[in-house]
């Protein structure tokens, strides 16, 4: 209120929940709205790199100049009354957002839905739910139909809610709740198609159908993601274009990302360094779909966690598919999983486990011993925030 209320003075919202794929569809929505013309403000979470990254004015990260002006600003306005990290940020991004032109804003939840900072718009354009799994448990319940009731926080009545392929149980959840409230859905598999045949990505609606290029990010489940994407676009109408650029633009740092260059990866041998920020059991599926899908390669996994998560879940993904874990423990995180103990998590599901120490010293002994191996780095957007970090040759 102390700010002028300005979730009241967006311009036209895209609100996105779910567990996984949320920064991706929103990556894919963003360059399909810029590859038609359209100017878009972007708020997502958590950064990898630099905090400025949550926050897109116009297309542009914004400075950290100008962002720290919109946390002093929202500071003084709080005035002494508690306030989270997140809420403070959510509130500087939707200050910032009133003040540039944009033709649409893109509004990526924290955690869950129902309670997040990000739902105090009362009439989005649109609504997403992208896939719902088990993450947070602490925080969103210890089912996934009391995750999806969080998730489903968001719709709103009248506001078309475009749904991601879910689980069933999930799916029930979504749909009683847009039924009370009377939120239209445009659902995967019932309005909405999306496959690959023959290296082409085919989408098909009540529209019609379209015939466009695989996505430019990595693995099956992108599939899905654009899929949602695309829908978003058409729902907004949008032309071929858009959904073009939706695909073949998007770029989304730390999901299943080539390292080819940089300090960290220039001077190791004929190795193929991947970087993934997945966490939860559902993404450690999607990663190893991901690696099955590439060609066939000695893949070594180095592997970093925190304890929030569920650690056998994640990792029992990779299986025998996995040449070996070497498990680092991620620096500089006070709920950083000490590698012995994730170690001991990658032998209990049957994997050849190792601990390391630094990621330095860990990718120069694993390409000295396998110099054609695929190597990969996952467990935590945290270490992949640090490894592109080492990796940025600015530093």
């Amino acid at each position: 209120v102390a700010l002028g209320n300005p979730q009241n003075h967006l311009p036209p919202v895209i609100h996105l929940a779910g567990t996984n794929g949320k920064g991706s569809t929103q990556a894919m929505i963003r360059a399909g709205l810029e590859g038609e013309g359209h100017v878009v403000h972007a708020y997502t979470s958590p950064h990898l790199v630099k905090f400025h990254e949550r926050i897109r004015i116009a297309g542009t990260l914004i400075s950290e100049a100008a962002l720290s002006a919109q946390l002093d600003a929202c500071y003084n306005a709080n005035d002494g009354e508690t306030i989270t990290y997140f809420e403070i940020t959510t509130c500087a991004a939707l200050q910032a957002f009133t003040e540039t032109h944009a033709d649409y804003t893109l509004l990526e939840t924290g955690m869950g839905g129902r309670l997040d900072v990000t739902n105090v718009v009362d009439q989005p354009k649109a609504c997403i739910i992208t896939p719902v799994d088990l993450d947070h448990q602490h925080f969103l319940g210890n089912t996934l139909a009391k995750i999806a009731h969080e998730k489903a926080g968001i719709l709103k009545r009248g506001v078309t809610a475009i749904i991601a392929p879910q689980q069933d149980e999930a799916m029930e959840v979504i749909e009683r709740q847009a039924a009370k409230i009377g939120a239209p859905l445009l659902v995967h598999g019932q309005n909405w198609h999306v496959g690959v045949e023959a290296e082409r990505l085919i989408y098909q609606d009540e529209t019609g159908l379209l015939d466009l290029p695989l996505p430019s990010l990595q693995g099956p489940h992108q599939i899905q993601n654009a899929g949602a994407a695309i829908a978003t676009l058409r729902f907004l109408g949008m032309g071929e274009t858009a959904c073009t650029a939706a695909v073949s633009q998007a770029f989304w740092p730390g999901r299943m990302q080539r390292l080819r260059s940089g300090p960290l990866v220039e001077n190791l041998s004929c190795n193929e360094i991947w970087l993934d920020g997945g966490h939860n059991p559902a993404a450690g599926r999607a990663i190893a779909a991901t690696l099955a899908n590439l060609a066939k390669r000695e893949t070594h996994i180095i592997c970093g966690m925190l304890n929030t998560k569920d650690l056998q879940g994640f990792l029992a993904a990779f299986g025998t598919d996995c040449a070996s874990l070497t498990t680092i423990t991620i620096p500089n995180e006070p709920n950083a999983v000490p590698a012995a103990d994730l170690a001991a998590a990658g032998r209990a599901c049957g994997i050849t486990s190792f601990e390391g120490t630094d990621i330095d010293e860990v990718l120069k002994g694993l390409s000295q011993r396998h110099p054609e191996a695929r190597i990969l780095i996952c467990g935590s957007l945290y270490l992949a925030g640090h490894v592109l970090r080492k990796n940025d040759k600015s530093d």
